[in-house]
């Protein structure tokens, strides 16, 4: 796991101080969300769920992938090629000599993954997250 420290640059609607973000979130997920940290591919038990529902922000409970957006991509991490309009945020990411698009929770901003334009139909997206960053409720 690396760690890319990037503080917010924009004022969400949650707003909490580290110190309650720490409190809250257990430590993968706090780094994840709140550090930028990416987890290791394939060790998110949510790369396997299949049931119907929504993957909601493990920081604030924000709805951000519906359940039939879930593609498997190969890559270690869920993987989805819609949104939940509105709730995921995108940034320019210039770090680590790439260029990239990442995703954040529109609510509280927390660090979610990264948007590729490599997915299937029908938008052609693959928003690879961090399953640390997301909390699963089935219908």
């Amino acid at each position: 796991m690396f760690f890319k420290s990037k503080p917010a640059t924009t004022d969400f609607p949650i707003q909490r101080s580290e110190e309650e973000w720490r409190a809250a979130l257990d430590p993968m997920a706090f780094r994840v969300l709140r550090q930028h940290a990416t987890e290791r591919p394939g060790t998110s038990p949510l790369n396997a769920e299949k049931r119907e529902g929504v993957f909601h922000c493990a920081g604030c409970g924000t709805p951000l992938f519906e359940s039939d957006t879930k593609f498997e991509s190969g890559t270690g991490w869920p993987s989805f090629h819609s949104r939940i309009e509105g709730n995921v945020g995108e940034t320019e990411d210039n770090s680590f000599f790439m260029r990239r698009t990442e995703v954040h929770c529109a609510a509280c901003g927390g660090h979610l993954g990264h948007v590729f334009p490599d997915g299937p139909e029908p938008t052609g997206l693959r928003y690879c997250i961090n399953g640390a960053a997301l909390e699963f409720k089935p219908v």
